[in-house]
């Protein structure tokens, strides 16, 4: 199932071929290399997420889809897809959305150029949109970079602490997924009250979004992820589920095995460890409060696409509901 499927109520297949359209033209250069380069990953698809996001807050407060609230959905997007053109380089990834990653195909200093394009295009786009979501999007660019120098700032350390996970994860994920709705939002020029109730549910969905990641990256299979599972782990990144069980009496057991120099049967071990805990479990009902606090905002709109806006936290968890809940139920 894909997102789109919660929102029944915003008719976004006419407004999404439109987006596409203008997403390749923004990208548009009189140079054939740069512009196969930076059309890459727009040709290898995606989720349309955070676009989605904008055009639905958007639709939430009555407004039609303007070619302004398109353009701030292509704003949005042209940063995730920067974002993945510098994360492939940091993770020597070759592949992406089921093709060559950009740095695999032509190498790390293309990749890391194309991708600053790509934010020069939705600086441009936002500037022509107004001060207001040009210093949005400014400020979002901040967050991201500033979430994920404090995750590499952390890794490897046991005693890293929620506040510093939330803190990165609010900065590297929920930052964009918030702007994507306020975006939407300002583009459409709508009242502040539903301004900051869809930059509330943005946020609270990208909170949800990274936790649930988190925890399929202990539980998933690599026919799931597409990758091989605790891959964090290897990395030193020690997320909300590690965190939960490096409380004591199970971080006597589990400390000791995270090293930078993790083997199989190290790694076997510390998953066994992580869900007899409950870390999985409460890493869960961690994100299911957020999927409330998502509802709880959207309530405040009484609009019924509002409702579904809201409703897509939950959504993402029902989603992957059956992949978790065997290790929801495991005691120590």
């Amino acid at each position: 199932m894909h997102i789109t499927d919660a929102l029944t109520q915003v008719n976004l297949d006419a407004n999404l071929e439109d987006f596409e359209k203008l997403l390749r033209e923004s990208v548009a250069v009189n140079d054939d290399f740069l512009s196969e380069v930076s059309r890459h990953l727009i040709e290898a698809g995606g989720k349309r997420i955070r676009p989605i996001l904008a055009i639905a807050s958007a639709a939430a407060g009555g407004s039609e889809i303007t070619r302004e609230v398109l353009l701030s959905g292509i704003a949005v997007e042209l940063v995730h897809l920067a974002s993945l053109y510098h994360d492939d380089v940091m993770d020597d990834a070759s592949q992406r959305r089921s093709v060559e990653s950009v740095n695999f195909r032509w190498g790390n200093l293309v990749a890391i150029v194309a991708g600053d394009y790509l934010l020069a295009k939705a600086a441009g786009i936002a500037a022509r949109l107004g001060q207001e979501i040009a210093e949005l999007l400014a400020n979002t660019l901040a967050d991201l970079c500033a979430g994920q120098i404090l995750e590499v700032q952390t890794s490897y350390l046991v005693s890293r602490s929620h506040d510093s996970y939330f803190k990165a994860i609010s900065g590297k994920t929920a930052s964009l997924m918030a702007t994507a709705c306020r975006i939407g939002a300002l583009a459409a020029n709508l009242d502040r009250n539903h301004i900051e109730a869809v930059t509330k549910i943005g946020r609270s969905l990208g909170m949800v979004f990274q936790i649930r990641d988190d925890i399929l990256d202990l539980v998933a299979t690599t026919e799931v992820l597409g990758k091989m599972p605790a891959q964090d782990l290897l990395e030193g990144i020690y997320t909300l589920p590690v965190l939960e069980t490096l409380k004591m009496p199970y971080r006597i057991d589990l400390e000791p095995l995270l090293t930078r120099n993790m083997d199989q049967a190290s790694l076997d071990k510390a998953g066994e460890i992580i869900i007899a805990s409950g870390g999985i479990a409460k890493a869960w009902q961690t994100a299911q409060n957020f999927a409330l606090e998502s509802r709880l905002s959207a309530a405040e709109l009484k609009s019924p696409i509002a409702g579904e806006l809201g409703s897509l936290a939950q959504f993402l968890l029902d989603e992957t509901y059956s992949i978790v809940q065997p290790y929801l139920d495991a005691k120590a």
